[in-house]
């Protein structure tokens, strides 16, 4: 699926501008990475910008989350490494089955990240992306009430990867502040 069929997708099944927000950030990191490690930045950037497809339609239930995309997804024809890396993103909806893959672990860690990365953001009087350096993000993870529902755990999964937090920071950062005016940031 090329990327504006797959964003007019999204807009059919995702309303709310701020989730729309998260996921152009997450597909923005997720290019990144993939650049970063040499995979695939086409599929890896599908990954990002589809990952939460049924967040509205499941209101975010952890044990149902990523289990309608899924459906969705095979509708539309779209690669089935996708659609298992957008199943485990959400692990508790995942039934028991676990990340063991390089899209895995980039998409769990990749759009988590850009949670925090936002929330780092706001707490900056211009709310700009441009304000937030790599090192304000590595200092706001080790605190654990800034940004409270931001799972760690699932960014630390960038050392699966082999890229140390510092600099999956950096990348996902300029990532972000590439398309900074279509995040409002």
């Amino acid at each position: 699926m090329k990327r504006d069929k797959a964003l007019d997708l999204l807009k059919t099944y995702v309303k709310n501008p701020k989730m729309i927000s998260h996921c152009l950030a997450s597909e923005a990191v997720m290019r990144a990475i993939a650049e970063h490690l040499g995979e695939d930045v086409e599929k890896w950037g599908l990954a990002g910008l589809l990952h939460d497809l049924d967040v509205e339609t499941t209101n975010a239930d952890p044990v149902k989350h990523g289990m309608e995309s899924v459906k969705i997804l095979r509708d539309n024809n779209i690669d089935e490494e996708i659609i298992e890396a957008v199943m485990l993103h959400n692990e508790d909806a995942a039934h028991n089955k676990e990340r063991t893959k390089k899209l895995h672990y980039a998409l769990a860690a990749g759009e988590t990240i850009t949670g925090l990365i936002v929330a780092t953001a706001l707490v900056y009087p211009d709310k700009k992306l441009a304000s937030v350096k790599p090192k304000s993000i590595v200092k706001r993870m080790k605190e654990k009430a800034f940004a409270a529902s931001v799972k760690r755990e699932n960014i630390m999964e960038c050392e699966k990867l082999g890229i140390p937090i510092t600099d999956f920071a950096v990348i996902s950062l300029e990532a972000m502040k590439e398309i900074s005016d279509d995040l409002g940031l």
